[in-house]
């Protein structure tokens, strides 16, 4: 992660109210419009459209600069696709998670085959540098097919019942996509989930801390990183 701060020369408002936009959107299932009236019961006249410029721009640079979990050789990749509807076109968001329930990958393709599996597979052995022990995907062929030119050794077992952990972790991001009556372009959708996925990863708790002091440190740690991101302090 590098620890060069985030530079918001020019920009009217200070880091921390930017920081704190932007947190507040990628965090709660809130719209643009919920912010920008948050943010006025605390003084802070800003629109909306600023609060989404400031998202598009500093959205995407905290997300690479959160700390990631790292990749193992023992690690299983659970394997599922969801259709969006974006202007009236269907497409689809592949979803790589791990046996944590950590996103390793997110991709939007217009395409359902095996050409879009084998992208995916493709992005993940490049971005987690090793292969998994194991795959594990529903019957889709695709995915055997694109797993037989990317990765012929590794265990692929295709089972609905199995791919429970990829198909739950489409949940929170439906919410979202109902809150906010969907995305306008694949581009947005895609910059989306990679902010949204990064941010979730650092404020929800795993199983082992579900006690009420387990939480309420893990939500501090998770702050203090945040601002150290955001903010470098």
């Amino acid at each position: 992660m590098s620890t060069s701060p985030i530079s918001y020369k020019h920009h009217r408002f200070p880091p921390q109210i930017i920081a704190h936009a932007v947190w507040l959107y990628y965090r709660f299932p809130l719209s643009l419009r919920h912010v920008e009236e948050m943010l006025l019961e605390r003084g802070v006249a800003v629109s909306y459209e600023m609060i989404r410029r400031w998202g598009k721009k500093f959205g995407p640079d905290y997300a690479r600069r959160l700390r990631r979990k790292q990749p193992s050789g023992d690690d299983i990749w659970y394997l599922d696709e969801m259709a969006i509807m974006i202007a009236g076109e269907r497409h689809w968001l592949w979803r790589a998670v791990d046996q944590d329930s950590y996103v390793l990958d997110e991709i939007v393709q217009r395409r359902r085959n095996a050409k879009a599996a084998r992208r995916l597979l493709t992005r993940l052995l490049k971005k987690q540098g090793v292969a998994p022990k194991r795959m594990i995907t529903d019957k889709l062929r695709s995915y055997g097919a694109a797993k037989r030119q990317v990765m012929p050794q590794v265990e692929h077992r295709s089972h609905k019942g199995l791919n429970n952990r990829a198909e739950s972790s489409h949940v929170p991001l439906r919410k979202r996509e109902r809150a906010m009556q969907g995305f306008r372009s694949p581009g947005s959708l895609q910059r989306f989930v990679s902010i949204f996925s990064a941010t979730r990863h650092l404020f929800v708790p795993s199983c082992s801390q579900r006690s009420a002091l387990g939480i309420r440190g893990h939500r501090l740690q998770a702050m203090a990183e945040w601002n150290g991101v955001a903010i470098g302090n």
